[in-house]
């Protein structure tokens, strides 16, 4: 059954994948337009940013038509729940600021607040209050200081400054989502949408909508080509020296993976799981619009999904709807950093953390 939720999950990867900055420099057709769009990302050097995904729904049917009530209750937190990200980013000197805001639904209703920064070396995360884990004074509102380096070292890695390359991670973007859009047909997965009609917010202003679509009657056929053509490829472009090093990846692990993603039993489970897909997976709907404004760059991306996965052995089936938004503004333009690089007292290291956290068995 795992493998049928594995399917289900690809499928939603696949279109997930194609969410990448940058386009075309003149009207082109849809498809063309996305993978222009993969190769102007790598010029990216700043942008300010802010992302937003709602759950409009999530229900869960267990086998006799109800859940206990720890589920009742956790479903109930989560639809229409939202997480929104507001943030800056710029490549030189790399920096990067960002402000989480989780709201929670339903009888235990909260809000959670979470600012965090990044630099070539360092990651600083604010610890918020939560009323049901009451934390000592002393490091709520504080800024926890993550090295990672050290991270990487207590992981058993080596910790080079390309690992956090944003530059070159576009670069890998940039030929992974190449090769992906390279597999699909235009006219049955890629749609340009005349802007007055793409529902885009007042301030986004675009010359040309793109748009990602997967249906019930597409979604085996894409993926079969995700796994059969598309996935030994990315395999191959992962491999290469560059990104190979930059993320930590064993050259042997990803001989075996394609190996294995390759072999005839591999094949022969894939086409079974397909075959029944409609057993497991229904899509009512799963769009993804990328709006592209006149200096080609993708302002607004819009994801809009709504499905249903079962589990008929068990008699489980779940339901999940949910909107997503990225928008994008002052591209390649001076940022300004409203939080900066936390010093001083504002500042506690992991080692005062765990401290401050040993201690609470002390109140």
């Amino acid at each position: 059954m795992n493998k049928k939720w594995g399917l289900s999950a690809s499928a939603l990867l696949l279109a997930a994948a194609i969410i990448l900055p940058g386009c075309a420099n003149k009207q082109e057709a849809p498809k063309e337009a996305l993978k222009s769009a993969a190769a102007k990302a790598t010029a990216l050097t700043s942008y300010e940013m802010k992302s937003k995904l709602v759950i409009n729904n999530l229900t869960v049917e267990a086998g006799e038509g109800t859940t206990d009530a720890t589920t009742g209750m956790v479903l109930s937190m989560l639809k229409n729940a939202d997480i929104s990200v507001n943030g800056v980013y710029q490549a030189d000197p790399m920096q990067t600021e960002m402000t989480m805001v989780l709201n929670l639904k339903g009888d235990m209703a909260m809000s959670f607040n979470i600012p965090m920064v990044m630099t070539a070396e360092k990651m600083y995360v604010k610890v918020p209050s939560i009323p049901f884990l009451p934390l000592p004074e002393t490091i709520v509102g504080k800024y926890v200081e993550l090295d990672l380096k050290e991270l990487a070292e207590q992981g058993g890695t080596e910790w080079s400054p390309a690992s956090v390359d944003t530059q070159k991670m576009q670069k890998l973007s940039n030929e992974v989502v190449s090769t992906l859009l390279a597999e699909y047909d235009e006219e049955k997965y890629f749609t340009e949408i005349k802007p007055k009609d793409a529902a885009l917010p007042e301030d986004v202003k675009a010359k040309q909508v793109v748009q990602f679509q997967v249906t019930n009657d597409n979604v085996k056929e894409a993926l079969t080509i995700l796994v059969n053509n598309a996935l030994p490829k990315i395999i191959d472009i992962v491999g290469k020296e560059e990104y190979k090093t930059m993320l930590q990846i064993d050259e042997a692990d990803l001989a075996k993976a394609k190996e294995e993603l390759q072999s005839s039993e591999t094949r022969a489970e894939v086409d079974k799981g397909l075959a029944d897909l409609n057993k497991y997976l229904t899509i009512n709907q799963f769009k993804l619009d990328t709006a592209i404004d006149k200096d080609s760059f993708p302002v607004y991306q819009n994801l809009l999904m709504d499905i249903i996965v079962k589990d008929p052995e068990q008699g489980t089936n779940v339901s999940l709807s949910l909107t997503g938004s990225n928008q994008y503004s002052k591209v390649n333009e001076k940022q300004t950093f409203t939080i900066g690089i936390p010093q001083g007292d504002d500042v506690v290291t992991m080692e005062e953390l765990q401290q401050q956290f040993g201690g609470m068995g002390t109140y």
